[in-house]
């Protein structure tokens, strides 16, 4: 299943909602264009779609705003801090402000996520945790258990 990619239209009202913090990092995320505190996602696009990430209680006021919904970026898979952000919304700057800006307060409370190891980092097994056959070659000795002649 190929996902649509984002209207330049939503893309800036994206832009225009965005909090002028200093912790706000600005980041692709599966092609869409998302926003970080902390290497949370506190809001993105997904095709068509805006999402914020909230605590229960705005979650559940948001949800009582017609044609918010709970983001299921695959059916049947929700993901359940995340509001759909209804039309309404997206097309009143003052509110979609707010909203960003809540979650943006909710997703900033949260632990900072560790930082993931770049690629290349990767450490050696150790003889433990490597195959057998590896670990006989290393030692000199044969699968068996045997020193090899020599």
């Amino acid at each position: 299943m190929a996902w649509k990619k984002s209207s330049e239209g939503l893309k800036a009202i994206f832009n225009t909602a965005l909090p002028a913090d200093p912790r706000v990092k600005r980041r692709q995320m599966f092609g869409y264009p998302s926003a970080l505190v902390n290497g949370h996602l506190f809001t993105g696009l997904h095709e068509e779609r805006m999402v914020v990430r909230l605590d229960e209680a705005e979650r559940n006021e948001l949800l009582g705003v017609e044609g918010a919904c709970i983001f299921e970026p695959v059916p049947g898979r929700p993901m359940r801090e995340y509001v759909v952000l209804p039309p309404s919304i997206l097309g009143d700057q003052r509110a979609l402000r707010r909203w960003t800006a809540r979650a943006l307060s909710y997703v900033a409370t949260l632990p900072p996520k560790g930082a993931r190891p770049t690629r290349g980092t990767a450490t050696r097994k150790s003889a433990a945790k490597r195959p057998r056959a590896a670990v006989a070659s290393a030692s000199g000795m044969t699968t068996t258990g045997r020193r090899r002649k020599g």
